[in-house]
């Protein structure tokens, strides 16, 4: 790894701490759930996530760091930098607030779009587990390299989203696969398959209002690439372009084997 990314990983890892720190000290508030605002395309923020967010910040102002931020709560923050930091502070909300125990913060730096995702960084807020990757440098996990799995028909697990906005080709997965599982946070899904516990994970909504936005995905497509894996929208449609911004979702599909990804093909 060049000298230039791992400071950039360690600055990443420090910020995931601190969040870490500042959620597990308020989900015993009372007030964690309340809605304290509105986001930047509409979405409700709640107290958890505004101390997340906010804690992003003040970590980034004590590093010295220059980056741009591009959170789901606040929008984007000019920064004076070249390079955006794409936050989610609390990805799975609902879990946290329902003390269910799979919520992530998940952290990418790059430009432009996913492609330009130069290092990703999930880390989990409940057991402090934490994945990482950069670009050409492999993915890990707590420090050790994970790797997807070859896909074995008879042992084949997939995540999938499902409830009443699922699509048809949602549905259609979740009938075929030997097992099922859903989270509810689709950062740590997407690295289920990175980790080889799962073969695919599908989100894919009726309406593409309901799908998933840049700051859900980038640091979980980034540590999957570098696993040996591979994302793309439920149509089969590369996101190598899809911009670092709120305005646009997209579903997404995400595997670890490209031979079950053609397996897919033909049975969705």
């Amino acid at each position: 790894m060049a000298a230039d990314a791992r400071l950039d990983l360690e600055v990443l890892y420090r910020v995931s701490v601190a969040v870490h720190r500042v959620v597990r000290d308020a989900r015993s508030s009372p007030h964690r759930g309340d809605v304290v605002a509105m986001g930047a395309f509409g979405a409700p923020t709640e107290e958890l996530d505004r101390l997340a967010e906010g804690e992003i910040l003040r970590a980034l102002d004590a590093e010295g760091v220059d980056w741009d931020l591009l959170s789901e709560e606040i929008g984007h923050v000019v920064r004076g930098g070249d390079r955006t930091l794409v936050v989610d502070p609390i990805d799975g909300s609902y879990n946290a607030l329902r003390n269910l125990p799979y919520f992530t913060v998940s952290l990418a730096l790059g430009r432009r779009d996913l492609a330009g995702i130069e290092i990703g960084l999930v880390r989990d807020l409940q057991h402090g587990t934490t994945w990482w990757a950069t670009r050409g440098g492999g993915a890990f996990r707590d420090g050790r390299p994970i790797r997807t799995r070859a896909w074995d028909p008879k042992t084949e697990t997939v995540f999938v989203s499902l409830g009443r906005n699922a699509s048809e080709r949602a549905v259609r997965l979740a009938g075929q696969a030997r097992r099922v599982r859903s989270l509810g946070s689709a950062s740590q899904e997407v690295l289920m398959v990175a980790q080889g516990s799962a073969e695919a994970y599908l989100f894919d909504n009726n309406s593409e209002a309901r799908n998933l936005r840049a700051t859900d995905i980038s640091a979980a497509y980034r540590i999957l690439l570098e696993a040996g894996g591979g994302v793309s929208d439920a149509r089969g449609n590369a996101l190598e372009t899809f911009p670092l911004g709120l305005e646009r979702r997209t579903s997404v599909l995400a595997w670890g084997d490209a031979s079950f990804r053609k397996s897919l093909e033909e049975h969705l």
